[in-house]
């Protein structure tokens, strides 16, 4: 069954084939028709005064009505370079409104977005760019450096325009400035020229084993994402969201979108800083938030109860990664709530969550499947698991990804039969929850036992002196394989023989590591998750 979206879509022109046309100010709002943009001029028209964006590092507060403006006459600049339906723009930028101007801009012109990872370097965003075939890139002027190198590679890209966020005095002589693309335009409604199955994004995957795929998302995808968080999260017209996340990552962009949709003042940090984090609870009066495990635990090294009031939080999310129990658990005693997630960037962010009702008496699973999602766990052989039983989930939904740009082997290896396979590992308990247990490519077989490092990480957490820690599978002559862990000391006195006493008794003996290896930093991707590839190679042996 596919969704239908109550949100209409603007069409200046009308259409003879339309039914029922509803003229609202003077536009056409054309029904059965999603368009992605539209929601931000549907809100706009609903609650028009009410704060929907703070940009904390440029100390910018926009209504819904003047972020919409701001969006249209992005989008009418676009219109005026020959940006048209199906052209692929890519974001390269921090976050900031006029990413998120530029976002809903181009989707209601019908532009596919392609938001680009800033931790990439030039070989890296190259190979973006050229697969996606963009022909337009909005960049930061920060990343200045990094463009005028992809730049002076010519034909390398298709980039045709070249368009400087920031710093006028910077901007390059091959770029057009931001502002001054934008500031005299009209803020009038551009024509929507796409909806429904039109593409509206490219999001590469992190690339953590092998060349990034680009995973597309339709309008409809999208809004079926959006329909599904909303109705199985608490969020209420009026909340104010915090988001420190980046906006290339679906975890951050989805409840971006989501705040439009459904009435937030989205609260944008530049970049993630934990004391700003609490700092900002405290002032803006946050109410909701994610923050991935990582980002959970720099916040909790640096609470002061004293001086940081959380008061007005209901709760967290945290995905990305399986959330230790520890960690729930030492929010918990803080008096707040962590509600796992999971998701993907195939599903446009929804797969399973915990609900209130159960964040606590479940902590550490992720719950059951989002109310618009079917959820299960299968064998090799296609078959659905027992109960505790091991097996990859599968998710099912209107909000997962079409497939992959240019890449249909790997689409009809991930999406078969209507489910897409996650290679994620998981069991269901007695009750129907969900508990992640480790990605299938991570797993460790250790003399012809399962073992999965996130078990062994989150136990090796709960010691007081480790601030961080991955868990590795590496060659064994007498096992096949074995387990090393990588940690981050919290205290310089820290072992590896306290690390085995440890876990002696909390882990059966195969799954205890053989080794352990400590470091300054575990290098992590931006959505948080621990780059096992680099470890592998830094550490090839015990």
């Amino acid at each position: 069954m596919r969704f239908t979206s109550p949100l209409f879509a603007l069409d200046k022109g009308g259409s003879a084939e339309v039914d029922l046309c509803i003229v609202r100010q003077g536009f056409y709002y054309q029904e059965m028709q999603t368009n992605i943009g539209s929601i931000l001029t549907k809100r706009a028209n609903l609650n028009p005064d009410n704060e929907a964006l703070f940009d904390v590092s440029q100390a910018q507060r926009f209504s819904f009505r003047q972020l919409n403006e701001q969006a249209n006459k992005v989008a009418n600049s676009f219109t005026n370079l020959g940006i048209k339906k199906g052209d692929r723009v890519a974001l390269l930028m921090m976050n900031c409104h006029e990413f998120v101007a530029s976002f809903f801009a181009i989707a209601k012109i019908g532009g596919v977005i392609v938001p680009l990872n800033w931790r990439l370097v030039p070989d890296e965003l190259e190979f973006i760019l050229k697969d996606s075939g963009s022909i337009a890139l909005i960049y930061g002027a920060e990343f200045l450096p990094v463009v005028s190198e992809l730049q002076s590679r010519g034909k390398r890209t298709d980039i045709a325009h070249w368009i400087h966020v920031g710093d006028t005095a910077s901007s390059p002589s091959f770029a057009k400035q931001f502002d001054s693309l934008v500031q005299a335009q009209s803020i009038d409604e551009p024509k929507i020229t796409a909806s429904d199955d039109d593409l509206l994004y490219i999001m590469y995957t992190s690339g953590t084993t092998g060349l990034p795929k680009g995973v597309m998302h339709t309008h409809n995808t999208q809004m079926a994402a959006l329909i599904t968080l909303n109705a199985t999260s608490d969020f209420c017209i009026g909340d104010r969201y915090l988001n420190p996340m980046p906006l290339f990552h679906v975890g951050a962009l989805t409840p971006a979108m989501a705040t439009a949709y459904r009435g937030l003042a989205h609260i944008l940090m530049r970049s993630f800083d934990p004391s700003a984090v609490w700092q900002l609870i405290k002032d803006e009066k946050i109410n909701n938030a994610l923050l991935v495990p990582a980002m959970l635990g720099a916040c909790r090294m640096v609470f002061d109860p004293s001086i940081h009031d959380h008061s007005s939080l209901r709760w967290v999310l945290s995905g990305a990664a399986p959330v230790p129990k520890a960690l729930i658990l030492a929010y918990q005693e803080m008096g707040i709530e962590i509600h796992q997630v999971y998701g993907l960037t195939e599903t446009c962010g929804p797969a399973c969550t915990t609900t209130p009702e159960d964040a606590l008496r479940k902590a550490g699973s992720t719950g059951k499947a989002f109310f618009h999602t079917e959820v299960k766990i299968v064998r090799p052989d296609g078959t659905e698991c027992n109960v505790e039983e091991g097996g990859e989930v599968l998710v099912r939904g209107d909000h997962v990804m079409t497939g992959y740009w240019n890449r249909p082997d790997a689409t009809s290896e991930a999406l078969r039969d209507g489910w897409l396979y996650t290679g994620d590992i998981a069991v269901l308990d007695d009750e129907g929850f969900i508990w992640i247990q480790d990605r299938l490519k991570d797993m460790i077989i250790s003399g012809g036992e399962n073992v999965y490092p996130a078990e062994i990480e989150n136990t090796i957490l709960g010691h007081p002196m480790v601030a961080d820690v991955a868990v590795i599978g590496v060659p064994s002559d007498k096992w096949g394989e074995t387990g090393l862990a990588v940690i981050v000391k919290k205290d310089a006195s820290l072992t590896e023989a306290d690390i085995v006493a440890h876990c002696d008794g909390k882990l059966a003996r195969f799954k205890i590591p053989s080794g352990v290896r400590f470091v300054d930093v575990i290098p992590r991707n931006a959505s948080g998750k621990a780059l096992k590839r680099e470890l592998r190679i830094q550490f090839p042996t015990l």
